[in-house]
């Protein structure tokens, strides 16, 4: 059975998570109740018992922007008390100027391996997290973006559809960065236009060799683990990248509203089955591995 390597999943303390207190908000995600509470590492290395994962990386969860520092701070004790996770992609305000200190310290620690400051915005209000569609087309974001060249790090990329032009230049413009797409483009609109809409994005982005597509988050719209419609996001989204820019993430907890890890990873473990071993491996986790620097 080859390893595995989840790219993308959170462990959480709901006292430093905003959206995990005070009144129940809609979320993206559907209701949340279940998860509405600590998720430990504990809590995760239990999920994970038997799926044949190696390795994982962290990806930030919306901590209070003073927290920047401390989630990473936060999360690689973590990692030096228990030994996951492997490393840590954490957040930073791009927007704001004075990121090149929250930056310098977050370097300090030695799991930190790129930033996720999320970017999606959709016409669903309960879809959106930025405040606007551009915000990548801000100069001060792309200023300060371009610091994460220095320090070898990764961006996160977390747009729609309807933004993936301006992602992929956004890409062009910044080579010596790696971004890495989230959750496969988050396919919100199964419908055949909103399909095409999908794939034009993707190649757009699959277009630019500096991007790589995480196999992450694919029952965020659907509420649920579907064996065939990961297969069809798997399929169609590694003929664009192809496999060895192609990555697997969890996105545990929040899949658990829906299915257990091992269900999960017997999804993508039947949707790569075709695939030749190197494919499998670089998918499962070989191309995280690189990525992330593990």
């Amino acid at each position: 059975m080859i390893g595995i390597v989840d790219a993308h999943h959170h462990v959480w303390r709901q006292a430093d998570l905003p959206w995990l207190q005070g009144p129940m908000v809609p979320r993206i995600f559907g209701p949340y109740e279940p998860i509405r509470r600590d998720y430990p590492i504990e809590e995760y290395v239990a999920d994970l018992d038997g799926a044949g994962v190696e390795k994982s990386v962290y990806v930030q969860t919306n901590w209070a922007k003073a927290g920047a520092v401390d989630e990473v701070a936060w999360v690689q004790a973590t990692a030096d008390a228990h030994g996951w996770p492997h490393a840590i992609v954490g957040y930073a305000d791009l927007l704001d100027d004075a990121v090149g200190e929250v930056l310098e310290r977050q370097a300090a620690f030695p799991l930190m391996r790129g930033v996720r400051m999320q970017l999606h915005w959709h016409a669903n209000p309960q879809y959106r997290f930025a405040p606007t569609p551009d915000l990548m087309d801000a100069p001060a974001f792309r200023r300060n973006l371009r610091r994460l060249a220095a320090y070898g790090w990764s961006f996160d990329l977390q747009v729609f559809a309807a933004q993936m032009a301006d992602a992929a230049r956004l890409a062009a413009d910044n080579p010596d960065i790696t971004f890495v797409v989230q959750h496969s483009g988050m396919p919100e609109d199964l419908t055949a236009p909103g399909r095409a809409a999908g794939r034009d994005g993707m190649r757009r982005l699959a277009d630019q060799p500096n991007v790589v597509n995480k196999l992450s988050g694919l029952g965020t719209f659907i509420h649920r683990n579907d064996p065939g419609h990961v297969a069809d996001i798997v399929g169609e989204t590694a003929a664009l990248f192809g496999p060895d820019r192609c990555l697997f993430g969890s996105n545990f907890p929040i899949e658990k509203l829906w299915t257990s890890y091992a269900d999960l990873v017997a999804a993508f473990r039947q949707a790569v089955a075709a695939f030749p071993e190197p494919a499998r491996r670089s998918m499962l986790a070989e191309t995280a591995a690189a990525v992330y620097r593990l």
